[in-house]
């Protein structure tokens, strides 16, 4: 039997994380976590920050800590074991359904209160002010990684 080979850490200063619509068993965000929980191992998560409030809300949905993930990614495991652990440790657990009507919400969840309104207002004035087409956050970091990385937003 052949020694696995380790995880390949991104690195977030050359291309963004994985799209927050990725999912990974389901969970969507889960594979953009994991992408900026090992780049910020290796110094090289640029913009992005581990345990921004959008990494909270996996975090709070699966009852997981900040660090208790991030020992995990520690160890090199891949995604399809992070993934299994999370399963394990999530509390509570969560169903198949659970998990899909959770993603789907994630992915059309509203801006918040008019302070976060706000401040989606003026990030996607930033990126095009002619776009009257991002109305999520998850809207919103598709379209500002694509312009980090030299896109047209």
């Amino acid at each position: 039997m052949s020694t696995p080979l380790p995880v390949p850490f991104p690195d977030l200063t050359q291309r963004p994380p994985r799209s927050p619509r990725v999912r990974l068993g389901g969970y969507a965000m889960l594979p953009r976590v994991l992408d900026k929980a090992r780049a910020s191992l290796q110094g090289k998560a640029g913009d992005y920050k581990f345990g921004n409030p959008m990494d909270q809300q996996f975090l709070v949905f699966t009852g997981i800590s900040q660090a208790a993930l991030l020992e995990q990614v520690k160890s090199d495991a891949g995604d399809w074991d992070i993934l299994r652990w999370v399963n394990e440790q999530a509390n509570p657990q969560r169903a198949p359904h659970e998990i899909r009507a959770w993603s789907a919400w994630l992915e059309t969840m509203p801006i918040g209160d008019a302070e976060d309104f706000e401040w989606f207002t003026a990030q996607v004035k930033r990126l095009n002010p002619a776009r009257a087409d991002l109305h999520t956050v998850m809207d919103y970091l598709d379209a500002d990684d694509h312009a980090s990385f030299g896109g047209k937003a």
